[in-house]
């Protein structure tokens, strides 16, 4: 065998702890009959898929004052289940008001009908093909998920999520649909100087190119489902049945009065905001100083 300095194997050693640091991470292949979810998770060039408990325990019953976003998400996921046409889908509007709470509900409801979930952070839409590969062949379905998405002009990322929902070399095998949360309807923001530009043809207005761009990714969303803030009455039905939710798992009971309506519309006034994510963080303040008495 070949004598080698030592100074030579140290700096041998080295560039091979190196290499071994930018090699896949060995990891076992989710098993999708044990779990519901799984995240991915970037390592070096490449990545892999890593399991995560659901925590999140929100039923469809639950979410008020989005009965309409609700059927249109519940009848589209059904057709995907059933191996039915179905749309990729774009929940955009205002913030905490229950787009990704409708999603983590749809798991909840049909993972025992095979639905998964895998949530994938937008700089990582580049690995989307290598996300499909791992999943195309289970036998099960997958929603893959952006929450609140949104994107800058000439973003890597916004091309390859805008290849994938145009049907390219790296669009979803049948058995994947995305789903993205946004608080933009076109995922980009949007200027004054945007609109300037547009032209008559015919007799209709078309938009100008810089706003032909900024659409031309969402338009490619079967669905676009909205979401606006509560009225007052919703707001405050949200509210009780959080309230109900906390007393329920601490088998307690906490009445609804005047009193907490007043301060549940103070608190809504405070944080200049009626939404479902407002109405669960007053009902956690507010049960919390109840208990503490």
């Amino acid at each position: 065998m070949m004598n080698l300095k030592p100074e030579v194997v140290a700096q041998l050693e080295r560039v091979l702890g190196s290499v071994e640091m930018l090699l896949p991470k060995a990891v076992k292949p989710v098993d999708w009959s044990a779990c519901y979810a799984a995240n991915w998770r970037r390592h070096s060039f490449s990545g892999y898929l890593e399991p995560v408990k659901v925590t999140d325990n929100t039923t469809l019953g639950e979410l008020l004052g989005v009965e309409e976003q609700k059927q249109i998400m519940i009848n589209n996921t059904r057709q995907f289940l059933a191996g039915l046409p179905a749309n990729n889908a774009l929940l955009w509007g205002s913030r905490g008001t229950g787009k990704s709470s409708l999603v983590k509900a749809l798991l909840n409801e049909y993972a025992p009908k095979g639905l998964r979930v895998i949530q994938v952070e937008k700089e990582d839409l580049i690995y989307l093909s290598e996300i499909f590969s791992a999943v195309e062949n289970e036998p099960y379905r997958f929603i893959l998920l952006c929450d609140d998405l949104t994107f800058e002009v000439g973003e890597l990322s916004y091309k390859m999520l805008k290849s994938a929902l145009d049907g390219s070399v790296y669009s979803a095998p049948e058995n994947v649909l995305i789903y993205v949360t946004s608080n933009r309807r076109h995922l980009l923001p949007e200027y004054e100087g945007d609109h300037l530009g547009g032209k008559y043809v015919k007799g209709e207005l078309q938009q100008s190119e810089a706003m032909e761009e900024k659409v031309s990714l969402s338009d490619r969303f079967g669905l676009w489902v909205a979401f606006h803030v509560f009225s007052q009455d919703r707001y405050l039905d949200a509210v009780r049945l959080c309230i109900e939710r906390e007393a329920r798992k601490r088998q307690v009971e906490i009445p609804w009065t005047r009193e907490v309506q007043q301060e549940a519309i103070q608190w809504s006034h405070d944080k200049s905001k009626r939404c479902g994510r407002t109405a669960f963080q007053f009902s956690k303040n507010y049960v919390g100083r109840y208990l503490l008495k």
